[in-house]
């Protein structure tokens, strides 16, 4: 896989154009450290395993070959799975057309059959009351990313193991823990369980609540120095490869579980498309993988969110291999 620069000071700003990114204020704030009920009807949504039904992709048999992927304004890895999927149909000879919603309105739409299927439903949390308002019109085609949570990261050769450790090691790190907008759920679980479940509060350490943009400023500044740096930050998220970033552990759990990420098509769609259903229940996407796809995609170094299908295509030029396995079922 291509090693991909860092993203510059400026491209860190201009972010906050792409409703600031990935699971950035949309995501991190819905999230929440709660534990979930399973959905009405008995059904165990953390009981997915990415890629458990896969088998082959025969996409030259499906007679349909006009489909509409419905993405999450403001949710990168939304737009990563769409655009990636539709590379790969066209590439069969499919028409494909992505269509930005938010997720609300996007959860209506499948289960109104108006598009086909979105790719982002993550359970069992945060889109628990859209899968239990719309489950019975729509389907479940497998789940492709079960690491989706909230997460405080810090530089990969900085000395803290876990969050517990930076109460003793404030110095390393300024005594800051740099963090996002206000109002997000990150922001929210970071104050009112981290912090004083791991004593940060006691031990000095001040959390400068800012802006998605702002954080990933002080990451590359923090990088450019060489200096210890400490954020809030979650998964998935293109930082994880723009910059040598790593997860601190969290032996409290304070930060609250990883979530798993769902396709969610229209009653009947399997019926209709069984091969493309076969490929979505194919897909499995891994921390590298996305990271890469999300940075080429939406990090001002590369494609800084613009021209999504030119930046899927460069990536799948250089994963091919990942292509091929995707459509062999094999990736699991």
């Amino acid at each position: 896989m291509k090693t991909r620069k860092l993203m510059t000071l400026t491209g860190a700003l201009a972010v906050s154009a792409l409703a600031l990114t990935a699971c950035g204020e949309t995501e991190a704030g819905q999230q929440q450290a709660e534990e979930p009920a399973a959905e009405e009807g008995g059904t165990d949504w953390a009981d997915c395993t990415p890629g458990q039904e896969s088998a082959e992709a025969s996409l030259a048999d499906d007679e349909n070959k006009e489909i509409t992927i419905g993405a999450f304004n403001g949710w990168d890895e939304s737009f990563a799975a769409a655009h990636l999927t539709e590379y790969v149909l066209e590439e069969e000879g499919y028409t494909v057309s992505v269509e930005a919603f938010d997720a609300g309105p996007a959860f209506t739409a499948v289960a109104q059959g108006d598009i086909d299927f979105v790719m982002d439903g993550w359970l069992p949390v945060t889109h628990e009351d859209y899968i239990a308002q719309h489950g019975d019109n729509m389907e479940a085609a497998g789940c492709w990313y079960d690491n989706a949570k909230l997460t405080i990261a810090v530089n990969e050769d900085s000395p803290a193991q876990t969050i517990a450790d930076l109460a003793e090691m404030g110095d390393e790190y300024g005594n800051t823990l740099y963090g996002i907008e206000a109002g997000a759920g990150l922001t929210r679980v970071t104050e009112d369980e981290a912090i004083p479940t791991y004593g940060l509060d006691a031990a000095g350490w001040e959390f400068a609540i800012s802006s998605t943009p702002a954080m990933l400023a002080q990451v590359q500044s923090s990088t450019d120095a060489g200096e210890n740096v400490a954020v809030t930050l979650w998964r998935p998220h293109w930082a994880y490869d723009a910059f040598p970033m790593r997860d601190l552990e969290d032996p409290e759990g304070a930060m609250g579980e990883a979530e798993i990420i769902y396709n969610f098509a229209r009653t009947g769609f399997g019926e209709d498309n069984p091969q493309v259903t076969q490929l979505l229940k194919n897909l499995v996407l891994d921390d590298e993988h996305l990271a890469s796809l999300e940075n080429v995609m939406f990090s001002e170094e590369n494609y800084g969110g613009e021209d999504l299908e030119e930046a899927v295509a460069e990536w799948a030029g250089e994963n091919q291999q990942f292509v091929d396995d995707w459509k062999a079922g094999a990736l699991a």
